[in-house]
């Protein structure tokens, strides 16, 4: 019913409806009553019927009773004129009670509307009795073979109208089954980032905390350490802090997800000669070349860009400490272009250091910017890692 409702308008509908209900009389008519009189009662029928059908929807119980007068005032009537009309005039009752068993979702007005249309044809029956004497035009058995399957009509309309409820039934059980799969999937989701949270906290919190709580512990007696050793621990204390405040935004959007406003400001380009300082401060050298503006860098251009730096700083002071890194940000055609080369080590990496997780985090943020990054080993024993991302996808 919807597919083909969706295909054909609902004027359409009514009109094949009124067309295929009304024609039939009228063709039928010629080999019952050619007279006058015959066709006038026919048309104005009709007339009546052609209405009724459109409003049949709206008003079920007016419609039906609406057609039961006008047959039965047009057959008796044409009785008392000595004229037959078609038996096919019967033909938009039939229809009408369809409709009726199909729209009318009370029982007591369906009921009240049965009454009414047999009081009225047991009306127009006597009548036409009483106005009629020739038997040829005296309504009997033949009025009661004609009306005696109308409930069938009714009957396909209550089934229609059964089939549609149970229809709609089953789609609102799909519909709750689904919202009630959606909530069970976003709760087993939110448990499991509470969980991650918790491990999280538990692991990499208290390791953290208990590392600044070492490093101020050492700037507490800077007095007796050599001057690169303060250097290392204000370094290494203001590193902890950075991180443990970040760490904190990370699991509270990881147990609430509707609270994603971080509580400290996205690190920017803006940062990045504080994470230079900070590199310098551990030990290391690096050499700085921006070809471009970074104040007026969209921001996820700029969290990105912060990341990669900070994660290529981080794995050149863990594989090649103290070699210098060269740092080079330009702006080519629309795309922002990083580049972080480091050389050689001095001294040997760090063994058995790093899973290989912060360049999958590099690579995955460089793709969400619809970008592209390179990373692998330079020809005399370095690393270069090259990210490019347009700024036109990052809302420039």
């Amino acid at each position: 019913m919807r597919e083909i409702s969706s295909r054909w308008p609902a004027w359409g509908a009514d009109a094949g409806l009124v067309a295929l209900t009304l024609l039939p009389p009228p063709l039928s008519q010629p080999s019952t009553d050619t007279s006058g009189t015959a066709w006038s009662l026919l048309i104005g029928y009709e007339a009546v019927a052609a209405l009724v059908l459109v409003l049949r929807r709206r008003l079920p119980v007016t419609a039906f009773v609406t057609v039961v007068g006008a047959v039965v005032v047009s057959v008796t009537g044409g009785a008392g004129e000595g004229v037959k009309l078609s038996p096919l005039v019967f033909l938009p009752l039939a229809v009408l009670l369809y409709n009726l068993g199909s729209h009318c979702a009370h029982w007591s007005r369906t009921v009240l509307a049965m009454l009414c249309g047999g009081a009225l044809i047991l009306v127009g029956l006597g009548v036409n009795r009483t106005t009629v004497t020739a038997g040829d035009f005296r309504g009997g058995v033949d009025v009661l073979a004609v009306l005696a399957p109308m409930p069938l009509a009714w009957a396909l309309g209550f089934a229609a109208r059964t089939r549609r409820a149970l229809l709609a039934a089953a789609e609102q059980r799909v519909a709750d089954a689904t919202r009630a799969q959606r909530l069970r999937a976003e709760r087993a989701a939110q448990q499991e980032r509470v969980r991650i949270a918790r491990e999280m906290h538990d692991v990499v919190a208290h390791s953290l905390t208990l590392l600044v709580v070492h490093a101020e512990a050492l700037r507490a007696r800077g007095g007796e350490l050599p001057a690169w050793a303060r250097t290392q621990a204000d370094g290494l204390a203001a590193a902890g802090r950075q991180t443990g405040g970040e760490l904190r935004d990370l699991l509270r959007m990881l147990r609430d997800p509707a609270d994603a406003a971080p509580l400290r400001p996205t690190p920017g380009l803006g940062d990045l000669g504080a994470l230079l300082d900070s590199h310098r401060a551990a030990g290391g050298t690096v050499d700085v070349r921006v070809g471009t503006e970074l104040a007026s860098l969209p921001s996820p251009v700029q969290l990105a860009g912060y990341r990669i730096v900070q994660e290529s700083l981080t794995n050149a002071r863990r594989h090649a400490p103290g070699s210098p890194v060269r740092l080079t940000v330009d702006g080519i055609a629309g795309h922002l272009r990083f580049e972080v080369a480091n050389g050689r080590g001095a001294g040997g990496g760090t063994t058995g250091a790093g899973a290989g997780l912060g360049l999958v985090s590099m690579r995955e943020r460089v793709d969400a910017l619809g970008g592209e990054l390179t990373a692998g080993p330079t020809d005399d024993g370095g690393f270069r890692v090259v990210a490019t991302m347009p700024l036109e996808a990052a809302g420039v």
